[in-house]
């Protein structure tokens, strides 16, 4: 009989119809069963010995909720047994509805209950045993993960006995994850927490890869690739990142209309193994990122979220060095002007910041320059041994990407038919802040841009990351700033910001909540209480629109 191992995750959800991933036993026919008739059925698929379905949900209707079942072969897998969580819900949104955007990133895999967690409680699972305990009170209509979904290259104590019982540490990637077998780990540990697995049941979810995902520092430079791509380990590593990423995270970001045109999810569906087309996909990837779109677009209502990939589709050239390469930048653009005036609220969800501490952006900017031979040899080599110690590799250290990140902001919230909002939502950085920009005179967009920076969900924060953001934002810093850039050559940016909140540094997330033309902001940390367990605090609060 088949059993559920993993799941059931809701991806997507419309006024019509909704997608189920599940990961099983065995081949078998997985069903999902709305209480009030929605349903669908669909076949799994096998990849690497592991088998999985994403079931198109159809027959819901907009502005209405109903719990679900999961079945394998006809028999009931889903609600689990004795389960201590309300059913699992399909809502679903009216057009004028309210949208509840809950978002943040870096989430290591909680330890089992009863277990000390040495990083605190973990956002998710707060938000989770919020919701169970209120489940027809406020809830996220959709949750969006910024990257860092699992981590490869820092595994827990618990993975790293497991992969020392299936090979020898000693030999490289040592207590790192090495192929796709052990990606699956990650995914187990991380989405088998039962608040979490209920949570991601219930909540539709968006996800985009950022480096640790893969490794830190991911495509930080083309040495840095050159150099990862001459050991014997990096290919099946990030072939099988890739991979595994596509199966747990990437089909589950497409509409069903995108489904069903994808060539790759039909060859994998209609082979009975698989692997070897996922593979050829994965080195394709690899041997020319152009060739496939992590990127992706959702709209809820009169809500426009574009996920970018600010990770595969980087171009390393020092000479034209992007942080997404043309075809990306253009599909950006296109989006962004697709249907204009269609949106009330612009959110653009980058892995990581556009908007950093003056003197952090100012550091990128110039170490690029130096890599790039502005100061000669010598300054270039000192540049790529500075970028990686001190990861150096955002936004900023991108010039050109980020004065054209700039330049779409301008344009996609000026003029007749701009939101009221452009709010460019981030991770990776371990606190949380909100920045604003300006445009030089009268140039600015018409609508309020925001970044909004929400870092980590759970994980650390180290005291010099506390002690280098708070004063990354301070006078001091910014002048210093400017005399660093100074000796790089380095022009000022086409725009200027100013951090209008935070920084905020625990395990957290953000919620932006949107109606109509108005938008507010929440910021919330979870915190311990007496007596045990954790309750979601509300740290910040504030109006975005008048």
């Amino acid at each position: 009989m088949a059993e559920l191992r993993l799941g059931p995750l809701l991806r997507y959800a419309d006024g019509s119809s909704a997608t189920v991933w599940v990961e099983t036993s065995r081949p078998c026919t997985a069903e999902v069963r709305g209480e009030q008739g929605a349903g669908g059925t669909s076949r799994t698929f096998q990849v690497a010995g592991h088998h999985y379905a994403l079931v198109e949900v159809t027959g819901l209707t907009p502005g209405t909720s109903q719990s679900y079942d999961v079945f394998l072969d006809g028999t009931r897998v889903w609600p689990l047994p004795d389960s201590r969580f309300p059913p699992s819900v399909i809502r679903t949104p009216a057009e004028d509805d309210t949208v509840r955007v809950a978002f943040g990133s870096c989430r290591w895999a909680a330890p089992p209950e009863g277990e000390n967690d040495p990083v605190g409680p973990d956002a998710l699972d707060t938000l989770a045993a919020r919701i169970a305990a209120e489940p027809d009170g406020e809830r996220p209509d959709v949750l969006v993960l910024l990257g860092d979904q699992v981590y490869a290259d820092e595994v827990s104590e618990d993975t790293r006995r497991w992969l020392a019982a299936r090979r020898d540490l000693s030999e490289p990637p040592g207590s790192e994850v090495a192929d796709y077998e052990e990606y699956t780990r990650l995914y187990y540990e991380s989405w088998l927490d039962p608040e979490v697995r209920w949570l991601l049941s219930t909540v539709p979810s968006c996800m985009i890869f950022d480096d640790h995902d893969v490794i830190d520092d991911w495509n930080t430079s083309a040495s840095w690739l050159a150099e990862m791509r001459a050991t014997p380990w990096w290919r099946e590593r990030l072939l099988s990142g890739l991979m595994s990423y596509w199966v747990h995270q990437h089909l589950g970001n497409l509409t069903p209309a995108e489904l069903a045109t994808d060539p790759l999810y039909a060859a994998v569906r209609e082979t009975p193994d698989g692997t070897d087309e996922l593979r050829a996909f994965a080195c394709a990837a690899d041997a020319d990122p152009d060739s496939v779109r992590w990127s992706y677009r959702r709209d809820f209502g009169r809500v426009r979220l574009l996920m970018v990939d600010t990770r595969a589709a980087r171009v390393l050239d020092e000479q034209h060095r992007a942080m997404i390469d043309p075809g990306e930048a253009e599909w950006l653009r296109e989006q962004i002007h697709d249907g204009r005036g269609a949106y009330d609220h612009l959110l653009i969800g980058t892995s990581l910041p556009w908007l950093l501490p003056h003197l952090v952006h100012d550091a990128e900017a110039w170490d690029a320059a130096l890599c790039r031979g502005e100061r000669g040899e010598r300054w270039a080599r000192f540049g790529e041994r500075l970028r990686r110690a001190a990861d150096l590799e955002h936004w900023a250290a991108f010039p050109a990407s980020f004065d054209a990140l700039a330049e779409a902001i301008r344009e996609a919230g000026s003029g007749p038919g701009a939101p009221a909002t452009v709010c460019v939502l981030s991770g990776d950085v371990h606190h949380a802040y909100v920045a604003e920009p300006t445009w030089p005179g009268e140039g600015g967009p018409d609508a309020r841009v925001v970044q909004l920076t929400c870092s980590p969900v759970h994980n650390s924060i180290p005291l010099y990351i506390r002690l280098g953001f708070r004063f990354g934002w301070s006078a001091v810093a910014r002048a210093l700033g400017r005399r660093i850039a100074g000796h790089g050559g380095v022009p000022r940016p086409p725009i200027d910001w100013r951090r209008t909140g935070g920084p905020w540094f625990g395990n957290q997330l953000m919620t932006l909540v949107m109606h109509g033309r108005s938008a507010s902001l929440k910021l919330e940390q979870a915190r311990p209480v007496k007596g045990g367990g954790a309750r979601l605090r509300k740290v910040a609060e504030s109006e975005l629109t008048p």
